[in-house]
């Protein structure tokens, strides 16, 4: 015999029951509910088919909310009559809520989660310290037996940078003779200041040196021109050259020459040209700028501050990049590094970059060209479209929002060599850093004009 299950009536309060007298049938269930819509108590009957009375025992339409739903499920005919009352909140002293599995999962592995993060934010903290106190400890060794080897009275500074240039050893001076020559400098004048410290002229044994003193809240960035020095010790005509570091009194010395920008300033020049040298190691200088490329007494210039450099290790290709606060000098900003897209996993990212400022370099020594008796006062780039001391923003509408360059004047074009550097800038300031020059193709352009004008670079 099969028996089948009879149909229950209910009540029912839906617009769909007027017609049938507010009344439902069902095999499923009759249900009360009581919940609060807008501040008002409403209630609700009506009829729940079979098949959604799921899960068994305990169907979502039975379930109520404490405090917003009230809801009761019945079996019998009309059993959904009842007016129920809305139960209010309590929280008892000591009561609480069942956790489930991912709860209980979250709540146990969420501390551990953060204890690991703190851990290891530690122990790279500890790590990048040990790194900074070594190199310290390095500079406050003393080894008098080699102090004789290098610094013999009779010995000048052209004797000790050609004993540089000719040991082949690639770290230049031993620390503690960096750190005896370096306190043996007598300072004679300040001859620049910046942001981030100042550079004095100075006497060792009769010869010119410049002497770059680091404020003290600018100490990763003497340490990082101090580390580039001494680790890759960069020896090229182009490359200011280093002699000595030491952190207590004073900063890292080099051979003295004026920054271009002073140079420029004073006087105008028949044709000067600045070129790039390629080679290894890799470096991307990411400060480039006229203040930053001296002119020596025989008018050749040399790149200096390396305090923002970053290493191309081409074994690995991997790329060191100094922990440091500092930016670059917004004015020669590249697009890409006004609007922070530049890859910073790639080096030659910041190639294109520095590729960027030196046409605006370029700019800066093609106006002061005195061609056929007209030249033009000094100005930094974009002179005339942002303040003395631009923000990022400002700099960001010019470069990039409205896409202006510096000024190429169309004289120029009666000029071949400065036809040729205005076509050099142009093709540095490009948006895109991938189709700006290589160092390579300028220094080949260059070197070919040279011997088109019949000069020496």
């Amino acid at each position: 015999m099969i028996m089948y299950r009879k149909s229950l009536f209910c009540n029912c309060t839906t617009p769909q029951c007027v017609k049938d007298g507010y009344k439902c049938e069902t095999k499923g269930a009759c249900v009360a509910s009581t919940s609060v819509i807008e501040g008002q108590e409403q209630h609700v009957r009506l009829c729940i088919q079979k098949e959604d009375l799921v899960p068994p025992g305990q169907p979502f339409y039975c379930l109520s909310a404490e405090g917003l739903l009230n809801t009761h499920c019945c079996y019998s005919d009309y059993c959904n009559s009842i007016d129920l009352k809305l139960p209010t909140v309590t929280n008892a002293p000591g009561s609480g809520q069942d956790w489930g599995p991912v709860e209980l999962t979250a709540v146990v592995a969420g501390p551990i989660f953060v204890l690991c993060v703190l851990v290891l934010l530690g122990l790279f903290l500890f790590q990048r310290r040990q790194r900074a106190y070594g190199h310290r400890q390095r500079l406050e060794v003393e080894d008098p037996s080699t102090e004789h080897m290098f610094l013999a009275k009779d010995k000048t500074l052209q004797n000790l940078i050609y004993d540089l240039s000719t040991s082949g050893s690639g770290s230049g001076l031993p620390l503690f003779v960096q750190r005896t020559v370096a306190r043996t400098i007598v300072l004679q004048e300040i001859i620049g200041k910046g942001r981030f410290g100042e550079v004095w002229r100075g006497k060792w044994r009769g010869g010119d040196v410049a002497v770059k003193i680091f404020s003290s809240r600018e100490e990763r960035s003497w340490f990082r021109e101090a580390e580039i020095y001494q680790t890759i010790m960069p020896r090229h005509e182009s490359i200011l050259g280093f002699i000595a570091a030491d952190n207590k009194d004073n900063g890292t010395k080099h051979r003295d020459h004026t920054h271009i920008g002073s140079f420029l300033l004073d006087a105008c020049v028949s044709v000067m040209v600045l070129s790039l040298s390629s080679g290894k190691p890799g470096i991307a200088h990411r400060d480039l700028k006229s203040k930053n490329i001296l002119v020596k007494k025989n008018c050749m210039c040399a790149i200096a501050d390396l305090g923002l450099a970053v290493r191309h290790e081409s074994i690995t290709d991997t790329i060191d990049i100094a922990p440091n606060q500092r930016v670059g000098t917004k004015r020669y900003m590249a697009p890409e590094v006004l609007e922070e897209t530049i890859n910073m996993r790639h080096f030659d990212s910041f190639k294109c970059a520095d590729i960027y400022a030196l046409g605006l370099v370029y700019w800066e020594i093609a106006r002061r060209c005195n061609a056929g008796g007209i030249h033009e006062e000094y100005q930094l780039p974009y002179y005339d479209l942002v303040p003395s001391d631009p923000s990022i923003e400002e700099m960001r509408k010019v470069v990039c929002d409205q896409r202006l360059r510096p000024n190429i004047p169309n004289w120029w074009q009666s000029y071949e060599a400065l036809r040729v550097m205005g076509k050099i800038m142009r093709e540095c300031w490009y948006a895109s850093g991938a189709a700006r020059l290589t160092a390579l193709r300028i220094k080949k352009t260059l070197s070919q004009l040279s011997v088109d004008e019949d000069m020496k670079i």
